[in-house]
């Protein structure tokens, strides 16, 4: 993953259902439970075996992103990921506000996973 940037969706401007914590952060209730959101939108590299267009965003290093950061993805944004673009955009979702803004240190940074030996290492730089 490169070229990871915040991404100010739509819906935040919804302020009886969003509520700005800080840049790039909001949070919501559901149900009982509050959840803190935040988007970001990155270029996926077919030469780290990822997912060349937005429509097919692959499962690593996403899938390692998610366990590092203990969060989870709450909007996929269908309606922008699309097969004639190479530009993904995804919303994601901890009841801990520190995950999130833990997960925000990608942005800016260069995102992939390296096999070392007998396992599987993601790398941010």
């Amino acid at each position: 993953m490169k070229n990871i940037k915040n991404y100010n969706a739509k819906k935040y401007g919804d302020e009886k259902n969003y509520k700005k914590i800080e840049d790039g952060i909001y949070k919501y209730r559901d149900n009982d439970k509050i959840i803190y959101v935040s988007s970001i939108s990155f270029e996926q590299e077919a030469n780290y075996e990822e997912g060349e267009y937005a429509d097919e965003i692959s499962q690593y290093p996403l899938e390692d992103i998610l366990d590092r950061f203990y969060c989870y993805i709450s909007d996929f944004y269908e309606d922008i990921n699309t097969s004639d673009s190479k530009i993904c955009y995804l919303e994601f979702a901890a009841t801990d506000i520190d995950n999130i803004k833990s997960l925000r240190s990608i942005i800016g940074k260069h995102v992939y996973n390296k096999a070392n030996e007998d396992r599987v290492e993601l790398i941010i730089e």
